[in-house]
């Protein structure tokens, strides 16, 4: 990973900050909305216990059925078409029946639905009524309570038959409508709206199950009360739905309506409201449970408040962007719960502070996150071209033989005016470099100085030798005579060969180029080599199209003819050699593989330096090898802007050698 990737991913530790403000803004969110709710809380408690005061609320009345509103006028026909807007707040009958209950100008309304596929027929005058499926009807009211038996053997009209003596207010004649299928059997009818029934009970008779044929589930009536919701308008806060509802959910009086349209301040986009909702507010429950216009809320919170527990929670609302606030607070008397307080109240302010604090926190955390990843990128940038440029210097400094070419720009390596830490990392390379060149220099021209230097005790040795020879010597002597001459003249060729690798060295670089077609050259060497390999085989590989540089073609058949006393060396007596000519990218390659032992891999990169080789030690007597030929070659390669190179053959048959070469660059012409 670069400088730049690194400091990259060091600016984006600065997201730490618009998270950490993530954090306290839904924190503080969830502390505004704590608030509001106690606030509620109490109000909704003080409300509570002013209905208990003006006995507002009815007590004790427990289970109780419940009378809807009817909003259509229903026809007593057995059919419960008129009832499908009631039928989602059905109340249970027996074990699997439901009993909807309603009222209206006209009269109270009941629809019984029994499910029962075994049926036992009878009509209501039969002796036998009461062993069939029949219904039984209590109606109850200051003066008594009488019941009264529905069953009919066939689908119609049907008349209801008192089972108890008559009750002052309570009627004699109740006519209903039977309908059945093979599902079971429905029954409707209408009692009169001026009974002041206390308690209306229904009982189901299954003449398959057995039981009490003159059971029935006798409760108080409970309905909608415009006395309460008129004392509950007065007693609830500004801006507050309140709902009274029995313990079991149903209502009994409500006073306001939530205002959930836009305010003042505007309604929030889609966008602020899906941020609001999935980043900032905690879990808000479904706005459809909390329904206004239902005659029972069966949620969570109105359970829990029945059972004595005040709760609140926070809801959708039914325009988007807002929020309700929702407290149910029990109403207590005498430790009894007589029903519970719902109050609500729409809220934006919430949300949109909420959101207008995110909203400008991650404005500035992105204005601070852009300035600090650009101030990083730029220092990451600058700071990686001058490392760059530091590399680059070094790269171009430093030959493969360790002598410096174009060393410094402009005669001073660069950077080293900086006063930072790069600066004494470039004044370092600096003096590294001077005191690298200043020892390279010195052992490149050691081979020369020590040539001259000794010639004269060569001489002196060899005159001394030279005299011994004319003088009597014994016979046990002669020997030690013999090898100090050899001695003598290994040391003479020794020299010889170090003159010989300066003198061309300084030829090398004196070399003048010409244009030439690489062909005819390589061409011209293996057909001069053939008759100098015997036995062994020569393969010359050329292009087809003419491959012209500008070089120098004698460098270069010098060069080769390196690689040819190299290769021989180690190709046995019946190999093969192949010399072969391509044209690369810029420039031509040359390249002699031969049959033979493989390169060493820690001798790969040392093949091509000065004094090192691998052939073995001369036998005595044997002229010296000093492994120049193999350096001639990279000389020759760089001088023709190139690198030499060596490598196995990947079918481990032998060794290449390669001279890559991009040519002299040409001189200008004075004028």
């Amino acid at each position: 990973m670069n400088l730049r990737r690194k400091l990259l991913l060091v600016a984006l530790c600065t997201l730490a900050l618009p998270v950490a403000g993530w954090l306290y803004v839904r924190q503080m969110e969830t502390l505004l909305r704590e608030g509001q709710a106690q606030a509620l809380l109490a109000s909704a408690r003080a409300v509570a216990r002013s209905l208990v005061v003006t006995d507002a609320v009815v007590s004790g009345q427990g289970r109780a059925w419940y009378v809807q509103q009817t909003p259509d006028p229903i026809t007593v026909d057995g059919y419960g078409d008129d009832w499908a807007p009631l039928t989602p707040w059905s109340q249970s009958l027996g074990q699997r029946g439901r009993l909807l209950l309603a009222e209206d100008d006209a009269g109270l309304y009941l629809y019984a639905d029994v499910p029962d596929t075994q049926r036992t027929r009878a009509d209501t005058d039969d002796a036998n009524a009461l062993a069939a499926d029949h219904l039984i009807l209590s109606l109850g009211n200051a003066s008594g309570q009488r019941r009264y038996l529905l069953a009919s053997a066939a689908p119609g009209p049907l008349t209801a038959r008192p089972l108890d003596p008559a009750v002052d207010g309570l009627p004699d004649l109740i006519t209903a409508q039977w309908q059945e299928d093979g599902s079971g059997y429905r029954v409707e009818l209408r009692l009169p709206r001026n009974l002041s029934l206390r308690t209306f009970g229904v009982g189901v008779y299954d003449a398959h199950a057995g039981g009490d044929p003159m059971a029935a589930d006798t409760r108080p009536l409970l309905r909608f009360s415009g006395t309460l919701s008129g004392e509950l308008a007065k007693l609830a806060p500004d801006e507050v739905q309140a709902r009274v509802l029995s313990p079991q959910g149903w209502l009994m009086g409500r006073s306001g309506r939530l205002n959930t349209m836009p305010g003042n301040d505007g309604q929030p986009g889609w966008f602020a409201s899906l941020v609001y909702r999935s980043l900032l507010a905690t879990r808000l429950e479904d706005a459809n449970l909390w329904s206004q216009d239902v005659p029972r809320l069966d949620t969570r919170e109105v359970s829990t408040a029945s059972t004595g527990t005040p709760v609140s929670v926070w809801r959708s609302g039914e325009e988007r962007g807002s929020v309700v606030l929702a407290a149910a607070v029990p109403i207590e008397r005498a430790g009894q719960v007589d029903g519970v307080l719902l109050l609500e109240q729409a809220s934006r302010i919430v949300p949109l502070l909420a959101n207008r604090a995110l909203l400008g926190l991650l404005l500035t955390s992105f204005g601070v996150l852009l300035v600090a990843g650009g101030i990083l990128l730029t220092f990451a940038t600058r700071l990686s071209l001058r490392l760059g440029r530091l590399r680059n210097a070094a790269e171009r400094a430093q030959l493969n033989d360790g002598r410096l070419d174009g060393l410094f720009e402009q005669g001073r390596f660069p950077m080293t005016d900086a006063t930072d830490e790069i600066g004494d990392l470039a004044r370092s390379f600096e003096r590294l470099f001077v005191v690298v060149d200043g020892y390279t220099d010195y052992l490149r021209t050691l081979a020369s100085k020590l040539s001259h230097e000794l010639n004269t005790p060569l001489a002196i040795v060899k005159s001394s030798l030279d005299n011994l020879e004319h003088a009597t010597l014994p016979a046990e002597a002669q020997p030690y005579l013999a090898r100090a001459r050899d001695g003598v003249a290994r040391l003479g060729a020794l020299v010889r060969a170090m003159s010989e690798s300066s003198r061309m060295e300084r030829s090398i670089t004196a070399a003048e180029p010409e244009d030439v077609d690489l062909r005819d050259v390589v061409r011209g060497c293996a057909d001069a080599y053939r008759p100098l390999i015997g036995p062994r085989r020569l393969e010359c590989v050329l292009p087809e199209a003419p491959l012209h540089l500008h070089c120098a073609p004698e460098l270069i058949a010098q060069a080769l003819d390196k690689l040819l006393d190299n290769a021989l060396s180690f190709t046995p007596e019946r190999g093969w050699l192949r010399l072969s000519l391509r044209v690369v990218d810029a420039g031509a390659e040359i390249e002699l593989a031969n049959q033979g032992p493989l390169l060493p891999e820690a001798m790969q990169g040392r093949l091509f330096d000065s004094l090192v080789s691998l052939r073995d030690k001369a036998t005595p007597g044997a002229a010296p090898h000093l492994g120049l030929g193999l350096y001639v070659v990279r000389l020759v390669a760089e001088r023709h802007g190139g690198a030499a190179s060596a490598r196995n053959l990947e079918d481990g048959s032998g060794v290449a050698f390669s001279l890559q070469l991009h040519g002299m660059p040409r001189q200008r012409l004075s004028g």
